[in-house]
């Protein structure tokens, strides 16, 4: 434990009393709990204080001066660490909550569940702080998204789009029908102040390149923008809603995974016909579709796919496939798209899987996980 660690108790965290001088913390769920004897209300007062505001030497000066033993709240602080109770955060991961209650209520919300999959310091909050994130299209997928990454912690969160907003661009957490008639980018970014008040909402600046781009637009895989995101080896993922199916992936490191011009070349193998079909995709907007239900878990799916990207600490499940939610279950299923051997990305010479003969897999599968995250260099099961 670094001296600017500052511990902090979930708020949800259950203080429960068991019997009339033991407190049980946590416990009650899947998680581990830890019993606390003997335990007053100082001690509960303690713990529930425990805000991540203070570093702890702060913390054990204040318990002493309640009448509390300091060694024995050490002890204690200890063992809540142990049981993956207590999170220690950076003074600085909490100056987003300085634009209100609200932004207050939310870091403490999202903190916890940022830190505990993180590396030892905390690196996985800061990370998302410092990262750049650019979304292409202000659909029904792609601003909910935007909106879900800024309130997730991601620090600049950009979303391009040249069209005004229709009434069918409408949906919760997104863009309004009050928005009708308004430029789209414009209208994307008051979704995300609503969610976000302090996130940037800036494009990167000349010279510099988004950590990801994300390609909110239906057909977004056959845009001829794809080539030029690709040669500046930006890694980017396909997040969109096709008719009524809601499609994830592939997530592409350039050079590492499989692109969107492998997953094109398997199409074409499959069918002939399909660089014709593309192209009339990709010639005009796409209409709105979609139910609400299917476009915003299309968003929730698509965040977690781009954090795990950003935190480094898991591997995506697009990696080299595409996450498909079907109606009526929604139930995800996962369309891998191998590395083509006909296709100049890299990926076969860099290690990523070339194709079988019989092509990708066009079955539902169950998604698994056990990659390594394609930002440590490497890849396979």
């Amino acid at each position: 434990m670094s001296d600017t660690a500052h511990p902090l108790l979930p708020a949800a965290t259950p203080l429960l009393r068991s019997g009339p001088d033991a407190i049980q913390v946590g416990g009650v769920d899947s998680t581990d709990g830890l019993l606390v004897t003997p335990a007053g209300g100082g001690v509960a007062a303690l713990l529930r204080g425990l805000d991540g505001r203070r570093p702890q030497r702060a913390v054990l000066v204040d318990a002493a001066g309640a009448g509390l033993d300091p060694s024995a709240v050490a002890v204690v602080l200890d063992g809540l660490r142990a049981a993956g109770l207590l999170v220690d955060v950076d003074a600085a991961d909490l100056l987003a909550a300085d634009a209100g209650p609200a932004a207050t209520a939310r870091t403490a919300a999202e903190l916890p569940a940022a830190l505990s999959s993180s590396a030892a310091d905390g690196s996985s909050w800061q990370g998302r702080r410092r990262s750049v994130v650019v979304i292409e299209g202000a659909t029904r997928v792609g601003t909910p998204l935007a909106a879900v990454l800024a309130a997730s912690g991601v620090g600049r969160v950009s979303v391009r789009d040249p069209g005004r907003t229709t009434a069918g661009d409408a949906v919760v957490g997104g863009l309004t029908a009050a928005d009708e008639g308004r430029p789209r980018s414009l209208a994307a970014a008051d979704a995300i102040r609503r969610a976000s008040p302090l996130t940037d909402l800036r494009p990167p600046p000349d010279g510099a390149r988004a950590d990801l781009v994300v390609l909110a637009r239906a057909w977004a895989a056959s845009d001829p923008l794809i080539a030029g995101i690709h040669r500046a080896g930006v890694p980017h993922l396909v997040a969109t809603v096709r008719g009524e199916t809601g499609t994830v992936g592939p997530l592409v490191v350039p050079g590492v995974t499989s692109c969107l011009r492998c997953a094109d070349l398997h199409r074409r193998d499959a069918d002939p016909r399909w660089p014709a079909l593309a192209a009339q995709l990709t010639a005009a907007d796409s209409p709105s579709s979609g139910a609400t239900v299917t476009c915003l878990l299309t968003a929730v799916t698509a965040a977690v796919q781009v954090l795990a990207y950003l935190d480094g600490t898991a591997a995506p499940a697009t990696v080299d496939a595409t996450v498909e939610l079907r109606p009526p279950d929604l139930a995800p299923r996962l369309r891998r798209w191998p590395a083509h051997p006909a296709c100049d990305c890299g990926a076969v010479s860099a290690g990523g899987r070339s194709a079988s003969p019989a092509g990708p897999s066009l079955g539902p599968e169950t998604a698994t996980s056990g990659r390594v995250h394609p930002r440590q260099g490497t890849m396979g099961d």
